[in-house]
């Protein structure tokens, strides 16, 4: 009995450690309507979408972004831009629904030809792929998306290193810090972001805890209200977290972080900065904290050379 709990567990082990890992490597992708306002297409963006979302929803390594979830993030005004979404609205989707890749295109139509071309959009990157199925005037729509999916998911599987940011780790972003912020002596620090989750209850400041963190891991002394000393510098700041969206056991959060860095001998404001970031996890929380803890590190990143400015 003892051995079978004991690989019970171990296989419990293994399983969330997959699932994890799973939620690291997932493409998120969005589908936006398609444009099609010429004659003889009329119509045909919506169900071109939808049939692209559900020959895409197939693909295993590909997670969709819902339809209701792009209706919450932009609102049915802008999600009529259809085919005209810029690689800089894209990042602003991505931001919202946590969607890596975006696809958006046009239908229309020629003498004797009905054509479909898609646009490709990384989020994180804005690189730009496109990709084009055709047939004869009364073609399959449902044949032509199918063709136009199989393009698209190689497309997004094959091209994945330009179309998602590369990640560093954070000991890779630590040892650039140091780097950077060579020998010079490091003033001392206070850090306070106060926190909320909208929706599950979360405890502990992620963001606090990761700025926290990688101030000690560059060697900056910290101070906190308990300390006898006051701190050099006061970093204060807000920073809340969200529920992005849901596919299967995979989860999404967003947030947002907006800090100060303020001179505690002078009172001068020495930085402003902001910073939003999305995570994916089997947990919501957990989720939510590594969002946090993703755009507290970016921060660290442009703040932390500022402060051995003072």
């Amino acid at each position: 009995m003892k051995t079978l709990f004991k690989y019970t567990v171990v296989l419990l082990l293994a399983v969330s450690a997959f699932r994890a890992m799973a939620a690291d490597q997932a493409m998120t992708v969005a589908v936006f309507d398609f444009e099609a306002k010429d004659e003889g297409v009329s119509g045909m963006g919506p169900k071109i979408a939808t049939l692209l979302n559900a020959q895409l929803s197939a693909e295993p390594q590909l997670v969709m972004v819902e339809r209701t979830e792009l209706d919450k993030a932009l609102g049915e005004q802008e999600l009529g831009l259809s085919g005209n979404v810029t690689p800089e609205t894209a990042a602003r989707v991505g931001n919202l629904t946590g969607a890596k890749v975006l696809v958006t295109g046009r239908a229309f139509k020629t003498d004797d030809e009905l054509i479909i071309v898609a646009k490709i959009i990384g989020t994180e990157t804005s690189r730009v792929y496109g990709e084009l199925v055709k047939g004869g005037a009364n073609a399959s729509l449902t044949d032509l998306s199918a063709e136009l999916a199989k393009k698209i998911a190689a497309d997004v599987t094959q091209k994945a290193d330009t179309l998602v940011a590369k990640v560093e780790s954070p000991e890779a972003v630590i040892e650039k810090l140091k780097k950077e912020l060579g020998d010079k002596k490091r003033p001392t620090v206070s850090v306070k972001i106060e926190e909320q989750h909208f929706g599950q209850h979360v405890i502990d400041p992620a963001a606090q805890t990761e700025f926290s963190l990688i101030l000690q891991q560059c060697g900056f002394g910290l101070k906190d209200e308990n300390s006898t000393n006051k701190a050099d510098i006061d970093i204060t700041g807000e920073a809340f977290s969200e529920f992005g969206l849901r596919k299967g056991n995979l989860q999404s959060c967003r947030c947002r972080i907006e800090i100060k860095v303020r001179d505690h001998l002078t009172g001068e404001i020495i930085a402003v900065d902001r910073q939003t970031a999305v995570a994916v996890d089997v947990a919501e929380h957990i989720a939510a904290k590594a969002a946090l803890e993703n755009g507290a590190r970016d921060l660290a990143v442009r703040v932390l050379p500022k402060l051995m400015a003072k």
